[in-house]
């Protein structure tokens, strides 16, 4: 095929195409003009990349077909039909997916945080670079429960909500590098390793599992899954299979994205529990339970509901509508 040829051929015709798709009123003939010169721009470009590939010419005559496409269909979706969809079928399709990376990174943070713990609590010079031994029973027997009722359960749920919520949201929005969300796991693990080392030291452990266990149970696993999904987003950097790298990272980015925006709503749920469940004079078995069930409904949401939006073919993406149509690959 003669590129130049057809080009000068279909000229004015493409030129018509843009010029309607541009329109800000159009009559009932110039619509039906519209549908027809949208349907043979589109057996053009069918044509181009069919005998070239990729040409500028096909560049310039899908970006037409892209801005009539959208005149002819590019009413705005309800929100209140988005928001079903959003909390039926993509989040959960894209917490399903970093349900494995979620478990490994679990895996890995206990077992950093317990080594911490039982080394630094079996090394007495260790323990004494974390202060005098006053500042130490200080903090095993004050500091520590008195953390969760020394501001009102409103403002303490509200502070601890925003700052996990960030540090999520860094862990999805920072996950390109590969190195964040690995940090802040780590980190994390040592933090809570080391205060348990303090607490281990002064015949407390009992305390610091209870009073960990009501809120963290799910906190925990929301930073874990944020940690997951930034690090998903990394791997389709490097990684991107058949896909051209930058498509690959944009549809993981998408997909995953949405994760943040759920984990927000689940840390709110972690931060409710931890300003008005944890510190309650309220007999453990139900505290923890409480904390349990949250954990429950969070895993069945991911696992159960998950997995059948992935069975129906969900990704946690936008539509092709939304997200534009995707380049074809071999693979």
């Amino acid at each position: 095929m003669d590129l130049d040829a057809l080009t000068a051929a279909r000229r004015e015709e493409w030129a018509r195409l843009d010029e309607l798709s541009r329109a800000r009123h159009l009559s009932g003939a110039e619509a039906d003009e519209l549908v027809t010169r949208y349907q043979a721009a589109s057996a053009d470009l069918a044509d181009l990349k069919t005998s070239a590939g990729r040409t500028r010419q096909g560049d310039h005559v899908s970006t037409m077909l892209a801005r009539a496409r959208l005149r002819l269909t590019g009413a705005p979706e309800n929100v209140l039909r988005q928001i079903p969809r959003f909390f039926a079928l993509q989040l959960p399709a894209a917490l399903y997916r970093v349900r494995w990376t979620t478990l490994v990174i679990a895996v890995g943070f206990l077992i950093t945080g317990t080594i911490v713990a039982l080394w630094i609590s079996s090394d007495p010079v260790l323990l004494a670079t974390l202060g005098s031994q006053a500042e130490l029973d200080y903090y095993a027997e004050n500091s520590f429960t008195d953390y969760y009722s020394e501001n009102p359960a409103a403002v303490f749920a509200g502070t601890v909500w925003t700052n996990n919520a960030w540090i999520a949201a860094q862990c999805v929005l920072f996950g390109i590098t590969g190195v964040w969300p690995l940090m802040v796991v780590v980190q994390n693990a040592v933090g809570v390793g080391t205060a348990a080392a303090v607490m281990i030291s002064a015949d407390r452990a009992d305390v610091f599992l209870l009073f960990i266990a009501p809120h963290g149970l799910l906190e925990l696993t929301c930073i874990f899954v944020a940690c997951a999904a930034g690090l998903h987003i990394f791997w389709a950097w490097v990684a991107p299979g058949p896909r051209p790298r930058g498509e690959a990272l944009a549809a993981a980015g998408r997909s995953l994205a949405t994760i943040a925006i759920g984990l927000v709503i689940a840390l709110g749920v972690s931060g409710l529990i931890e300003g008005f469940v944890t510190a309650q004079p309220w007999p453990w078995p139900v505290k923890i339970g409480i904390g349990a069930a949250a954990l429950a409904l969070f895993l069945l949401y991911m696992l159960v509901v998950g997995g059948r939006a992935v069975r129906q073919g969900e990704t946690g993406d936008l539509t092709e509508y939304e997200a534009g149509t995707p380049t074809l690959v071999a693979g």
